[in-house]
């Protein structure tokens, strides 16, 4: 597989190991798939006697064709050997709406899964290329990504991982698995405006050539660990293949038949890999992109214009509090048949303006792919009590909004036939405040003292990752403005 630019317009290519390597392209673009590869229903048929690690293996080989299968095969075996034996159980609440849990690696939310296998990815890009370099993973979080690529970096030789996140636009628990993080080749810092802020200017650093070539006269090279970076959604295309695998080998989905996907979004990464996915031939019927109160994503599926010009909202749902969603290049890319100069002019505009506006024969292909929906935060409260009271089912509060996207579906479209994969990104345990809030129980001293008494209501045992965090000591406490990213991150560097 070649890569190519959502924003150029020569044509030229790189291979997957560049992609991984620089993240960003040099134009500012995203690498996106010049074609993508094509699975028979007997690929697919095949992959019902893999285990987890293998079928990461063989899904990702052709997105990934840097690496022979053997090395992806050796990559995933070390990436998922402290997840559970199969890493993305189904748990089925009805004939048709079945979870997808995504939240049983080391920090309980589904990031884990292409964060624990990136830095495997990066440093072999890296020997590809004969880049001896260090290379300094940049990253912004609304949440997960940051305690998640800390986890996957932390300690590996050859690189350094810089985090910033909202100060105030994370849960406690969110910060905590950051900040008590551990390693010399790791640093955190708080910032004073929201995600979006963290993004872009991650997203300036990237692009401000006299930072690259300091960063490189020092002996770094700047990579990313969001998911603009290649190597963060190819293992999540992987768990799509595995979720209807599953589905077909339980009997609740004859092979062949279409699934629909259901996906909490704000950075539209996960969302995407589910498109990719169906475009390299798994059976998905309807995309159902999920939004809380930030339904940035909403409107735009729902009318054709992207308008960041609102108001941002802190909500129950931190990771999906963005206005600025990124992926959304790579559909615009595919949306627009590879056309870099139109999606140039679009991220330009929305650079410039704070919105954009595509055609409608644009629109009309994007609305017979996607529907959309959002949920504010009373909504979600009301449906984690009503799935739990319901089905005995415990779900966090992204999970949720994407569970209340899916029953407005089903009620709008009248599909009722579809079996749903509803994917479910993180543990309840990481927003206990909410939850419990939802079940009507009083949320009261210390987070570890609510992690204690939402596991004796549920039955459900805490989760050993935040049972260890109550000894933890935080040690990264630096806070900063968003215009002070760079500077922070040169001082650490030394630079």
């Amino acid at each position: 597989m070649k890569l190519v630019s959502t924003r150029d317009v020569s044509g030229k290519t790189v291979n997957s190991a560049e992609a991984i390597a620089h993240g960003l392209a040099k134009d500012g673009g995203l690498f996106a798939p010049a074609a993508l590869p094509k699975f028979t229903l007997e690929d697919i048929e095949g992959l019902a006697q893999k285990n987890y690690s293998e079928l990461v293996a063989f899904v990702a080989e052709p997105f990934l064709s840097s690496f022979t299968f053997n090395e992806l095969r050796k990559f995933t075996t070390l990436a998922y050997q402290s997840f559970p034996s199969y890493a993305a159980p189904i748990i089925s609440l009805d004939e048709k709406a079945h979870i997808l849990e995504l939240f049983h690696g080391p920090t309980l939310a589904f990031k884990d899964f292409a964060l624990s296998l990136l830095p495997h990815l990066l440093t072999a890009s890296l020997k590809k290329l004969g880049i001896s370099k260090t290379a300094v993973i940049l990253a912004a979080t609304s949440g997960d990504t940051g305690s998640a690529a800390l986890e996957g970096f932390a300690g590996v030789s050859g690189t350094k991982i810089c985090v910033f996140y909202p100060r105030r636009g994370v849960s406690n628990i969110q910060r905590l698995q950051m900040t008590s993080k551990t390693g010399g080749n790791v640093k955190v810092i708080g910032i004073t405006g929201n995600f979006d802020d963290a993004q872009s200017s991650v997203k300036a650093i990237f692009g401000d050539l006299d930072t690259v070539m300091q960063l490189e006269k020092g002996g770094y090279i700047l990579s990313s660990a969001n998911s603009i970076n290649w190597g963060r959604i190819v293992p999540q295309i992987a768990y799509y293949f595995s979720a209807y695998v599953s589905l077909v080998s339980s009997g609740k989905l004859a092979l062949g038949k279409p699934m629909n996907v259901v996906v909490p979004t704000g950075n539209f990464g996960n969302i995407l890999a589910a498109y990719y996915a169906k475009k390299s031939g798994l059976s998905i019927n309807k995309l159902i992109c999920a939004s809380n109160s930030n339904n940035v994503l909403t409107d735009f599926i729902n009318t054709g214009v992207y308008d960041k010009n609102r108001a941002f909202c802190t909500t129950i749902s931190p990771s999906m509090d963005i206005l600025i969603s990124s992926n959304l290049e790579r559909f615009l890319f595919d949306l627009y048949n590879h056309e870099g100069d139109i999606v140039k002019g679009l991220m330009e505009a929305l650079s410039e303006t704070g919105r954009y506006e595509i055609s409608p024969t644009a629109h009309k292909t994007m609305a017979e792919l996607l529907y959309s929906g959002y949920a504010n935060d009373n909504v979600t409260l009301s449906t984690i009590k009503e799935i739990w009271q319901k089905h005995g089912y415990l779900s966090d509060t992204h999970t949720a909004v994407a569970i209340k996207v899916y029953q407005d579906y089903v009620e709008q479209s009248g599909d009722i036939k579809t079996p749903a994969i509803i994917a479910s990104t993180a543990s309840p345990f990481k927003f206990a405040d909410s939850t419990l809030e939802a079940l009507g129980v009083s949320a009261v001293g210390s987070d570890f003292e609510k992690l204690a008494k939402l596991s004796e209501i549920s039955g459900i045992e805490i989760p050993h990752s935040l049972v260890a965090l109550a000894s933890n000591e935080e040690l990264h406490k630096t806070v900063c403005n968003p215009k002070d990213m760079r500077s922070e991150l040169l001082n650490w560097l030394g630079l």
